[in-house]
């Protein structure tokens, strides 16, 4: 039987399905070591945005993000 895990975008808690190692629709992973010259030094942050969210985020950008084809 197939395990599927669970996770939930930090944006807008919508549940996200992970399952065969892999998340079942676009999902934005980050993980952040804070380190000298921050006030956040020593901690680690991470979260995760569903793509509605990312797109959302990146309205708001000043520069525009850089995007390419890869495939």
């Amino acid at each position: 039987m197939k395990e599927q895990k669970l996770t939930r975008c930090n944006g807008c808690g919508k549940t996200i399905a992970f399952e065969n190692d892999m998340y079942r629709e676009g999902v934005l992973q980050v993980e952040q070591e804070w380190g000298y010259f921050s006030g956040k030094d020593g901690e680690r942050h991470s979260f995760c945005l569903c793509e509605a969210c990312y797109d959302k985020m990146i309205r708001n950008f000043a520069i525009p993000v850089k995007i390419e084809e890869y495939l």
